[in-house]
């Protein structure tokens, strides 16, 4: 087994037989201590994070495999807490797909002339360079296309497929009484050209609400699992 990444909230391990191993870790995204899901700096650490959200993300990739929808996941070994998967290109250096279903977070900081905090949005879809030097950045169909990172077929196909998932998460947590705010995917290429969905899919990717309450990542997996 080789590492062969190191990321923010996880490690990335070759395998051997030519997939990939993903070690989970405690630290999450955000700033001064507090969480934020679309930061680019680990912001503070949380115990028992890791094995949460790997649990989550694994509920949620066989709601999606039930549901015909390509992923990468393969298997998972929760005490460890690893995800095996397919290897997968990524798109560029690394491309974020957020989709928005209320106006906050940085989409309410670039946009507030005109959107009112908490606005509600129509699964609003947008991609993001994974940049932390610039603040990853957010890039439009025809950059991504121009500069060689995703065709406008591929930027197509994305986004729908983006939106039907997003669809499938936030409905999955009504039935909970949950609502999403916005959650942020990854995409990549196994083999030539299947598009599948990559990364995880936890609390550390989302903001979810129980009323005016936001839901922090433990709780959420807690209340997602817990009840099921």
């Amino acid at each position: 087994m080789k590492l062969v990444y190191v990321g923010k909230t996880k490690d990335v391990y070759d395998l051997e037989n030519g997939n990939y191993l993903l070690k989970f870790k405690d630290d999450v995204t955000g700033e001064n201590g507090v969480f934020d899901p679309g930061a680019n700096q680990v912001g503070l650490t949380i115990e028992g994070a890791g094995k949460a959200g790997l649990k989550l993300s694994v509920h949620f990739f066989k709601v999606l495999k039930d549901k015909g929808v390509p992923t990468h996941y393969i298997d998972s070994n929760i005490e460890e807490a690893t995800m095996t998967v397919k290897p997968a290109k990524p798109f560029g250096k690394g491309l974020e797909v957020i989709c928005r279903y209320r106006a906050v977070g940085s989409f309410y900081r670039r946009y507030g002339m005109y959107a009112e905090e908490g606005q509600e949005l129509d699964c609003f879809v947008e991609m993001t360079l994974k940049d932390d030097e610039r603040n990853d950045p957010p890039i439009s169909e025809d950059a991504l296309d121009m500069l060689g990172i995703m065709k406008k077929n591929e930027y197509k196909t994305i986004k729908e497929l983006a939106k039907r998932i997003a669809n499938i998460i936030k409905d999955e947590l009504l039935k909970h009484k949950i609502e999403l705010y916005d959650i942020k995917f990854e995409f990549g290429k196994v083999g030539e050209d299947e598009i599948v969905l990559i990364d995880e899919i936890s609390g550390g990717n989302m903001r979810a609400y129980k009323g005016n309450e936001y839901v922090e990542p433990l709780e959420l997996e807690k209340l997602i699992l817990e009840s099921n």
